[in-house]
């Protein structure tokens, strides 16, 4: 297998979380989206889309979607499960995965696409030219604190967010704080159960 992908982007760090955690070692080449080296013939050969991550698999088959390859290395790297081990656990984990990339990545990737000069003409990830729409960068500071009090009002009873073990769910709620980042945005006031749970979910990962 073979990973394409730029390190500091957030949606190449779930899946480099991931993989880390897990022990998987891969042949990874850096595709420099500051340098819009994802749009270039080379790379738009191995996936038209133009974003990054993309999991090269051994038969060619290239799997463009965090969710995807997560899957599918669980399937192969089942040791020190982060996609849950019941039915119940998995639905519990790719709800939270599904929520947290349409509210809070969703909301900081609305903020910055639409907010920052660099992103003039690609409002969206890939090859396509879309403009940005300015409002936009208000309605997504709108929606981010809400979506970080959910998270953090399911933490009340539960150590993490698809329960008693660290999950990519976890994963999702670190690389959503560190995005919002980006924007100077941050966890907002009195979520006490994300404080606390900041320090025993990177513990748990490996995090230092």
């Amino acid at each position: 297998m073979k990973l394409f992908t730029f390190d500091p982007a957030p949606n190449p760090k779930r899946l480099q979380l991931f993989i880390d955690y897990k022990g998987i070692h891969l042949d990874t080449t850096q595709v420099d989206l500051m340098a819009k080296e994802q749009l270039e013939p080379e790379f738009r050969a191995v996936n038209p889309a133009g974003t990054v991550p993309a999991l090269v698999l051994d038969d060619g088959t290239v799997l463009t979607e965090v969710i995807g390859a997560c899957v599918y290395l669980e399937e192969q790297y089942p040791e020190k499960p982060l996609l849950g081990t019941t039915a119940l656990e998995r639905a519990q984990v790719f709800s939270w995965d599904h929520r947290l990339f349409n509210t809070c990545l969703g909301a900081v990737a609305e903020i910055l696409r639409n907010g920052n000069p660099a992103f003039a003409g690609r409002a969206l990830p890939g090859p396509l030219e879309i403009p940005q729409i300015p409002e936009l960068v208000e309605r997504g500071r709108l929606r981010l604190a809400p979506a970080f009090k959910a998270a953090d009002a399911a933490l009340a009873d539960s150590p993490f967010l698809a329960g008693d073990s660290v999950s990519l769910a976890d994963i999702d709620l670190l690389v959503s704080i560190e995005f919002a980042g980006w924007v100077k945005e941050s966890v907002p006031e009195g979520c006490d159960n994300i404080q606390a749970w900041l320090p025993r979910a990177k513990e748990a990962l490996g995090i230092s």
